[in-house]
């Protein structure tokens, strides 16, 4: 992979090079996702059925896991791997739970007490990917902070294998959770099932979870259908990594790797100033991926990645928050320095010692974040995505004396008499 020369490049080859694959095949998805949702919505779980072996190349008679089923889950899931899911589990619970968002209470006049409470969020369905790779991780990034917000109802949806079970791994996790209902169903017939709901699937207030762009496009649309809410647009995976002359290079290339492989449609970019260090991590590439048991699906995803060299760090972090990554890794001397420059990223990775991988699995901090330029304006999964936060507020007569005029003068500055009257009414009783 050759490295591109930013400062060579005009406007629209700029464009170009950050473009993301998602974006070019847009138009097709849109449509292919368009007719899923409306044969699921219309003919529930017939249609599932119809979806789920034409998908996942298996018929199901039953989409919910039953207890036998997390039973020999238990058994097949190794001792090893438990505990480090327990583990993970627990970092993620520690991280999440400081950072849950308390009601308060102030009063804004005498008389006049304002309060926000915390509720949960009844229902909400979860998805796990489970195509080309299972990923029990995302059960517990959206597991845990669900069972933290105190969800009545946790749905969980994730792609059948080939022998029509879930994976024993995906269950494990979901049952370390505290999920309350899994479903063996993937893609967008999910999306579409925890959306409008069926004879099986229950209708979800909020999705959530990561997926192709085929499952991203299905949560938008939903979502734009005034159906149901999501978390975020998640899809297809990326990392931006900036890197300086001190960078190692097998370092970088292990986690641009690291994302290429999730997926054809995955993307990776590397901004460095250093000519060294771009010729060295190419090289690097080329090495690790010939020894990838995913180099096929790597490669792809490559063929839409870029190597961009860069006059300067300051022009990498204005290319970084043009594009907006969903993993930005900050290989610098310094990296805590340059973190204040940072305007837009789903989650940021400071340092040499420091691979996304950690983010992913273990670390504590959530994988699910958004993709395709979303954390512009969109924040990763917390307890927070979980709940509602309602206002309420309560005035006395001394109350309504106190801030009553000022409500009847705005309402007649917008023409809205009945807004004035409801106020007035109440004045004159509360002054008798």
């Amino acid at each position: 992979m050759a490295p591109l020369d930013w400062a060579a490049l005009d406007a629209a080859a700029r464009d170009e090079a950050l473009r993301r694959p998602t974006q070019v095949v847009a138009a097709q998805t849109r449509a292919a996702v368009a007719a899923v949702l409306d044969a699921v919505r219309s003919r529930g779980d017939a249609a599932l059925r119809e979806l789920t072996e034409r998908f996942d190349g298996v018929a199901l008679a039953d989409f919910e896991v039953g207890a036998d089923e997390f039973a020999a889950a238990e058994a097949a899931v190794s001792a090893e791997l438990r505990a480090a899911m327990q583990a993970a589990a627990e970092r993620i619970t520690r991280f999440h739970a400081a950072g849950m968002a308390a009601g308060y209470s102030v009063d804004t006049a005498p008389g006049v007490r304002c309060e926000r409470v915390v509720r949960p969020i009844r229902r909400v369905g979860l998805y796990v990917p489970a195509g080309s790779a299972p990923l029990p991780s995302t059960a517990l990034m959206l597991g845990v902070p669900a069972r933290l917000a105190g969800c009545a109802e946790v749905v969980l949806c994730t792609p059948p294998r080939a022998d029509g079970s879930a994976d024993p791994s995906v269950l494990v996790a979901a049952a370390l959770t505290g999920v309350h209902r899994v479903f063996k169903l993937g893609g967008a017939q999910a999306i579409a099932a925890m959306a409008f709901g069926t004879g099986s699937v229950p209708a979800c207030a909020k999705l959530f979870g990561p997926g192709n762009g085929f499952v991203t496009e299905a949560k938008q649309q939903v979502a734009q259908s005034g159906t149901v809410a999501i978390d975020m647009p998640a899809g297809p995976s990326e990392v931006l990594v900036i890197a300086d002359a001190g960078a190692d290079a097998a370092f970088v290339a292990a986690d641009l790797l690291s994302q290429a492989e999730h997926g054809p449609d995955s993307q990776v970019l590397l901004l460095s100033d250093d000519d060294a260090l771009l010729a060295g991590v190419g090289a690097e590439l080329v090495r690790q991926l010939a020894a990838l048991p995913r180099a096929g699906i790597a490669r792809q995803a490559l063929a839409r990645s870029r190597l961009i060299r860069v006059p300067s760090l300051d022009v990498a972090f204005e290319i970084s928050n043009r594009y907006a990554p969903e993993h930005l890794i900050l290989a610098l001397r310094a990296p805590r320095d340059w973190l204040d420059r940072v305007e837009a990223a789903g989650s940021v990775f400071l340092g040499d010692w420091t691979p996304e991988a950690l983010g992913d699995y273990c670390s504590g901090t959530n994988h699910v974040l958004p993709t395709g330029g979303a954390a512009h304006a969109w924040s990763g999964v917390s307890v927070a995505s979980f709940q509602n936060f309602v206002s309420v507020q309560a005035a006395s007569r001394d109350g309504i004396l106190a801030i009553g005029p000022d409500a009847v003068t705005l309402a007649g500055a917008e023409g809205l008499g009945a807004h004035a009257n409801a106020v007035t009414l109440r004045l004159l009783r509360a002054s008798t």
